[in-house]
């Protein structure tokens, strides 16, 4: 069969991708932002109630499926147009996904599920280098998530990028641990998942040129792990951070790299004294405890947990956009050598996190290093 004259097979030359991040910190030229636009409240499949208080998840079985509440929504929309104008203010490229009705039941042959949001680009699909990888995630409610990023997908494709998809999963409940529990503190770890195939989110790594760190939690397991070490190859190396967190899901308000041997790490989950060896010679700087939210409304629908003020975006090596309501972390960022760009995001906890999850960073000018001993 004849390969048509306009695509990139055809061309003497391969395209220069438009796809090109190789870290957290190099100067930043182009990023998706999701969208807040037919947002559902996930549903309370045991994957997605395990990490929250049993009173939430006892919440989420009865709005599970409906809309979020229109006053959340508003809100978390005013802040999220106001980030977007920071970026282009800022000459960055802004991208969209479409927008989607998630209250729309799909199924396999094993399940049903109504969809959740596309507030996130960060956990369904992780940039290494030129390529785009789709996240094989193990909420049932997030199965089609990169559908609505496929526009932006196949242009970045036929531009030259590479775009992998992992083994889509089954999700059937040989992957849950039908009598998990949460542990207690002084317990030994265990996750909702077992290892029955391979699931991971792409927002629980973090990527330092050659080196990416990991944590195991319950959306991605030791399989997904294997692999994605695998598929990358020698030319890369994963590390396994521990978290103590009691419900670990993703690392970025855990252990944030910042700038080339900067890492910022949350004090209530990690212990400074269990990081990998690799980071020996790096800044290990400890994040400040968040300030107080006193809106019960936000505090009472947020997923995240309190430890968001860690969940910034970095715009280069020194210049760093974060929360406005956390003070004490804007000051602690200038006095690590940062200059810290304020914005509003705070209303964006309840679809699923803040800058770092709202955003996946598509082009950064830089090329492949290590930064690890």
């Amino acid at each position: 069969m004849a390969v048509p004259s306009d695509t990139p097979a055809n061309a003497a030359e391969p395209p220069l991708s438009p796809v090109n991040s190789h870290n957290d910190w190099d100067p930043l030229e182009e990023i998706i932002v999701g969208r807040l636009e037919g947002a559902t409240i996930p549903g309370d499949h045991p994957v997605v109630a395990c990490n929250m208080p049993p009173w939430a998840a006892r919440m989420q079985g009865v709005a599970g499926g409906f809309r979020y509440p229109r006053r959340l929504v508003e809100r978390a929309q005013e802040e999220l147009d106001q980030f977007i104008a920071l970026l282009e203010s800022l000459d960055i490229t802004v991208r969209r996904p479409d927008a989607v009705d998630h209250r729309r039941r799909f199924a396999t042959p094993h399940w049903s599920s109504r969809g959740f949001c596309n507030a996130c680009p960060r956990d369904s699909m992780l940039v290494v280098g030129d390529e785009i990888i789709e996240t094989p995630m193990a909420w049932p409610c997030r199965y089609f998530e990169t559908h609505s990023y496929r526009e932006i997908l196949k242009d970045y494709f036929l531009r030259g990028a590479r775009w992998t998809s992992a083994p889509k999963p089954q999700l059937t409940d040989a992957l849950f641990d039908a009598d998990f529990r949460i542990p207690e503190v002084g317990e030994p770890m265990r996750y909702i998942l077992t290892e029955f195939e391979p699931v991971f989110d792409a927002a629980d790594f973090m990527r330092a040129g050659r080196d990416l760190f990991v944590t195991r939690g319950n959306v991605t397991n030791r399989m997904g792990i294997a692999w994605l070490r695998r598929h990358l190859g020698p030319g890369y190396r994963i590390h396994e951070i521990e978290s103590r967190c009691r419900t670990p899901m993703h690392i970025d308000t855990t252990f944030l790299v910042l700038a080339p041997g900067k890492a910022l790490v949350n004090p209530e989950y990690i212990d400074v004294d269990r990081l990998p060896d690799v980071l020996s010679s790096w800044d290990i700087l400890i994040a400040p405890e968040p300030n107080p939210i006193d809106e019960h409304l936000l505090r009472i629908t947020s997923m995240c947990g309190k430890w968001l003020n860690m969940n910034v975006l970095m715009v280069d090596e020194t210049r760093v956009i974060a929360e406005r309501h956390h003070t004490d972390t804007l000051r602690a960022l200038e006095r690590w050598g940062f200059e810290p760009i304020p914005c509003d995001l705070l209303h964006y906890a309840p679809f699923g996190g803040s800058f770092h999850c709202a955003t996946l960073d598509i082009r950064r000018r830089g090329t492949l290093e290590s930064y690890v001993d």
